[in-house]
């Protein structure tokens, strides 16, 4: 949470970020960013399609003393719900591709151009999907962690239907008696490529759209309101 918070206020200080700024988190999650951001100064709003998500986001909000907007929105009626004025907007963890084709995409990317402003940045992070294997079924360990005495271990499994994938996601807990607890938790991604997602950063009316790979662990797209078009909120 501190490193990625660190990581992100280096780029928003690049277009001209400071603490006190206000960041709006369109798919905040249990807050990742969103509470690293707060706690770095920033003046945060969060929300997340997912009830479950906010409601412990805002625990760890309460927990660490922090004052965070948060509620609960669809991404693609981000300017419906918090309407405009945020100096960046927030889309990271590879949230954007939970939404299935290029229209739904367009729709969200439309919102969060509107929620800027001018002179405001959004800044998406995502994932390759140009350096990964498509097809077939994969398995993907992420390695063993301890919980106390019990062994953690987490793998995920993708099983492709071009251009998506449905993605389950084990996380098993032995306590190392006879028997351990598994739970799966399971979504479907659009595999959209960074420049198809690029393409449609500029048809949503962002400029300036750039490719960083030097920020967080997947890439970052950057993308500037720079000018109010007319009939365009």
């Amino acid at each position: 949470m501190a490193e990625q918070a660190r990581a992100l206020d280096v780029l928003f200080r690049e277009f001209g970020g400071r603490p006190g700024d206000e960041v709006l988190d369109v798919a905040c999650g249990i807050g990742t960013q969103a509470l690293g951001l707060a706690a770095r100064g920033y003046a945060v709003t969060a929300s997340d399609l997912s009830v479950g998500a906010i409601t412990r986001a805002r625990r760890e909000a309460l927990r660490r003393g922090l004052d965070i907007e948060l509620s609960v929105a669809d991404m693609r009626r981000a300017h419906e719900h918090h309407a405009s004025g945020f100096d960046v907007v927030l889309c990271a963890d590879n949230a954007l591709p939970h939404l299935l084709n290029d229209a739904d995409i367009l729709e969200a990317l439309r919102q969060f151009r509107a929620c800027l402003r001018p002179g405001g940045a959004c800044v998406i992070s995502v994932r390759d999907y140009a350096s990964v294997e498509r097809g077939g079924t994969q398995v993907k360990p992420y390695g063993l962690r301890r919980d106390g005495t019990a062994r953690c271990v987490a793998f995920q499994v993708w099983e492709w239907r071009e251009p998506f994938y449905d993605l389950s996601l084990y996380l098993v807990r032995d306590a190392l008696g006879a028997n351990c607890k598994t739970e799966v938790f399971r979504s479907t991604y659009y595999a959209i490529t960074i420049p198809e997602l690029m393409n449609l950063m500029v048809r949503a009316g962002f400029e300036h759209v750039e490719r960083r790979d030097d920020v967080l662990f997947q890439p970052v797209l950057v993308g500037i309101r720079t000018a109010v078009e007319q009939g365009v909120p």
